[in-house]
């Protein structure tokens, strides 16, 4: 049998109760902290709830979806060892990189900030990437500022 790159969980995974989303279960899976799913779903249902009381002409699901879209970075960097020198070279990303890249970012930058409640900063955060600006959005910029500066290595992309 070949080796797998990916485990199971892509399989396995069943869409949330309340929207029937698989994007929405999987972001719940990695807000989760030791086990505590049945917290984190209440999360991220509040900080869907509080997005659907600040924008009213768009359902939350839509957009936190277009949220996680946005941030979805199209290139990054990965390190290549070519002739004793390792080289920054600009890359595609993998469609389901991306996807975990963006998740990882907006929790990262909902983490990183203080004061309010969890739901409250997620529900700011998702807000912020829908409007193409914010923290996580900040990252995804870097990144694809990456890519372009080290645009000459391109070539050892094979």
């Amino acid at each position: 049998m070949g080796y797998k790159k990916f485990t199971a969980s892509s399989e396995i995974i069943k869409p949330d109760g309340k929207y029937n989303s698989i994007l929405v279960s999987k972001f719940v899976n990695c807000l989760m902290w030791s086990g505590k799913k049945s917290v984190a779903t209440m999360i991220v249902y509040d900080a869907l709830d509080i997005i659907a009381g600040k924008i009213k002409d768009v359902p939350p699901l839509e957009v936190f979806e277009t949220a996680i879209n946005n941030i979805k970075p199209e290139i990054e960097v990965r390190s290549k060892r070519v002739g004793g020198a390792n080289y920054q070279v600009p890359m595609p990303v993998n469609p389901r990189r991306k996807q975990s890249l963006a998740i990882r970012w907006v929790l990262a930058a909902t983490r990183g900030k203080k004061g309010k409640s969890m739901a409250v900063r997620l529900a700011d955060e998702i807000m912020a990437a829908y409007r193409r600006e914010g923290t996580a959005m900040t990252t995804r910029d870097n990144v694809h500022k990456m890519a372009e500066a080290n645009k000459a290595f391109a070539h050892f992309a094979w």
